[in-house]
């Protein structure tokens, strides 16, 4: 790993697309700040890229906790001197029909995975605004946030998830818009249907009820990908490392999806 000066920060970087997201970062030069609600897998990750050669430190959050965001930013800051990438990342993704909504569930879907992407965009905008473009149009600071394929289109039984993830593509948008004079780009990266651990559970649930082994699950999932597989989390890491680069400098207020093949626009 060669250093590149700059340093970002990725929530939900203990396991899976965040993981993923965090270690390719290191790769290109970034030190990481790994976020995470569990502790244990945020010291992972971070050890994980130290023993690769890069500079990492973990550091556990509630992302839909405004002031533990804050905090947990600023200490990251404190350590390596400066916020160049801010990755709202962290999410959850549970199976929601429509009856079976309830209120707990409502809101602690939108709470992690909405509030924790404004919460995510303000930590993030704090230290930005510490560095002006030097002329128009140059870029100080990028914010890459998580949507999903489910977030552009109406998923079966992901009414909640889906919901959040449309909410993200619209605060990403807005956030282009108004932050654009400060300098900072604004992004989203739309994963479709991804091997973590949260996809192995569900698709290991469809394989035992007809039983089945756990590829044969996944593979019912890959049926609707015209590439013809699920992703791998360095799948959806590749398309963030872009958004994270200086090659998307000219690119702000969209939403690049990532699903092999599942939405067309």
């Amino acid at each position: 790993m060669s250093a590149n000066g700059k340093v970002a920060v990725v929530t939900g970087a203990g396991q899976g697309i965040g993981l993923a997201i965090a270690i390719r970062l290191a790769h290109d030069g970034f030190a990481v700040g790994c976020l995470d609600y569990d502790a244990k897998t945020a010291k992972k990750a971070a050890e994980a890229i130290l023993a690769s050669g890069g500079e990492a430190l973990d550091v556990e959050v509630d992302v839909s906790q405004r002031e533990q965001v804050f905090r947990a930013v600023d200490e990251v800051v404190a350590r390596f001197g400066r916020l160049d990438v801010m990755v709202n990342n962290a999410g959850l993704g549970p199976v929601t029909p429509i009856e079976d909504i309830t209120p707990e569930v409502y809101r602690k879907v939108f709470d992690v995975n909405v509030g924790g992407t404004y919460w995510g965009i303000q930590a993030a905008v704090k230290h930005f605004k510490v560095r002006k473009p030097a002329k128009r149009g140059d870029v100080v600071g990028k914010i890459v946030n998580a949507s999903s394929q489910a977030g552009q289109v109406g998923n079966p039984s992901l009414a909640v998830y889906g919901a959040t993830k449309f909410a993200v593509r619209g605060a990403t948008q807005t956030a282009a818009r108004d932050l654009a004079p400060l300098g900072i780009t604004a992004n989203a990266y739309c994963p479709g249907i991804v091997r973590t651990p949260m996809m192995e559970g569900i698709a290991q649930k469809v394989a035992d009820e007809m039983g089945k082994s756990l590829e044969w699950g996944l593979e019912q999932w890959a049926r609707n990908v015209a590439l013809g597989r699920i992703s791998e989390p360095e799948d959806v890491a590749a398309c963030v490392s872009y958004l994270a680069g200086p090659d998307s400098d000219y690119m702000t207020g969209q939403a690049l999806i990532i699903d092999g093949g599942m939405v067309f626009n």
